[in-house]
């Protein structure tokens, strides 16, 4: 087997190399300090980018040659273009702050690629900083890591204007074309606080999150309103078709208000089921911790059974039960959104273990909450969007390619949805 030949030392490595052989040559030390050791580095990096400043002016006069001059002497109409100097500049790289000179020419034409005009930080430092923001950690907090990690001292204003430059990826992410067909599509609420002027106006934050027709999953979009209604899912539903998207066949929800007439409207053909498990959540909220294994084997009797009339009928033979009596509201709060329950009994079980719950988006959810909740409010909505959607990105990098028995349930939704899942 041929010998695995190791890549050449960059010129970074050599730099650092030579300077740290020189200096230990030159002063005999043998421990360093880190204050040294990072003093050490920001030399080593200076003179590296004003090495790499250098061979640009250099390859830029060498090209630019002869330059047009418009405000050249009347005996001279053209300029040889010459060097003119330095000035100084202070960066911020991935690991210090650096202060180098910068070459200068006679014509300031020259416009450098390695440290370009106008940038006081490098590209590095950005990645970091997003990132750690993405994890929750607010402006404040990334200055004081950054400062002891380091050894950079960056501002939370400065911090803000990076993290801001999310907000162009975030408008096109929401306003991006969809597919034209998708199985199912979970929505559901996460509540945030967000600062309207002198008060604090709590909002909520809806996600939509897809089953594409392979079996793979896709957040459709985000939305934040601090109302909703028939009249609010309607401008939802009509922003998603216009995305693209012609038809959804079930839509799963979490008793959100006037959901089921906003489908009606905008897609009349699309199945609307509640989420058994948010509607086992809400009925078991003021049920006593000895009643609750009772309560749970009850209720899953009623959504396990085989056809709607009977777990209607169990639904009855629970509430005239001493428990039902006891506990009479889950009777209440079940026929409330029976009209949303019932579709499910339509399904054999393998698309009713995908469709009864949104574990999906719940997990979605979970990961956005352990980013969120270190937030006690958000300055504006735009601020909910950018971390947000940096949490989302983080939560789906690494979900697997279906959900649990996709091909089974393919088969059932082509037997009961024909045309509709084939040309989807």
């Amino acid at each position: 087997m041929a010998r695995k030949t190791k890549n050449p030392p960059s010129e970074t490595d050599v730099l650092l190399t030579n300077y740290i052989d020189q200096t230990l040559a030159n002063t005999g030390k043998i421990g360093w300090s880190s204050e040294e050791v990072s003093g050490m580095v920001q030399e080593v990096m200076k003179r590296f980018l004003e090495r790499c400043l250098e061979s640009e002016m250099d390859f830029h006069l060498k090209n630019g040659e002869i330059v047009p001059r418009e405000k050249a002497e009347p005996e001279a109409q053209e300029a040889i273009n010459k060097r003119n100097g330095t000035s100084s500049k202070t960066v911020l790289t991935d690991n210090s702050k650096v202060r180098i000179d910068v070459p200068r020419d006679r014509l300031s034409t020259f416009d450098p690629i390695s440290v370009p005009k106008y940038e006081r930080h490098l590209k590095g430092l950005d990645d970091k900083i997003i990132s750690m923001y993405a994890r929750g950690m607010s402006n404040r907090e990334i200055s004081a890591h950054m400062k002891e990690i380091y050894g950079v001292s960056v501002s939370a204003e400065f911090i803000s204007r990076v993290t801001d430059d999310v907000l162009e990826d975030v408008r096109t992410w929401r306003s991006r074309p969809l597919q034209d067909f998708y199985p199912v599509v979970f929505f559901d609420a996460l509540r945030v606080k967000v600062k309207s002027g002198n008060t604090i106006t709590p909002k909520a934050l809806y996600l939509a999150l897809a089953v594409k027709a392979d079996g793979s999953r896709e957040v459709l979009g985000m939305w934040l309103s601090d109302n909703e209604g028939a009249a609010y899912w309607t401008s939802v539903f009509n922003e998603i078709r216009a995305r693209g998207c012609s038809d959804i066949l079930i839509a799963v929800t979490d008793g959100l208000k006037g959901m089921t007439k906003a489908i009606e409207t905008v897609y009349p053909k699309t199945m609307h089921q509640t989420c058994i498990v948010h509607l086992l959540r809400n009925s078991t909220a003021f049920v006593s911790y000895k009643d609750l294994k009772q309560v749970m084997k009850e209720l899953k009797g009623i959504y396990g059974a085989d056809n709607a009339e009977e777990a209607k009928n169990r639904l009855e033979d629970f509430a005239e039960s001493d428990l039902g009596k006891r506990y009479s509201v889950i009777k209440q709060m079940w026929l409330s959104q029976w009209d949303q329950v019932v579709p499910l009994f339509n399904f054999p079980p393998e698309v009713r273990k995908l469709i009864y719950t949104t574990n999906s988006i719940e997990a979605l959810n979970r990961s956005i909450r352990k980013v969120i909740k270190t937030r006690t409010m958000f300055p504006t909505d735009d601020s909910v969007y950018k971390l947000v959607y940096l949490a989302i990105k983080n939560a789906t990098k690494d979900w697997s390619k279906s959900v649990f028995r996709w091909r089974q349930a393919i088969l059932q939704f082509v037997v009961m949805f024909g045309d509709r899942f084939k040309q989807g």
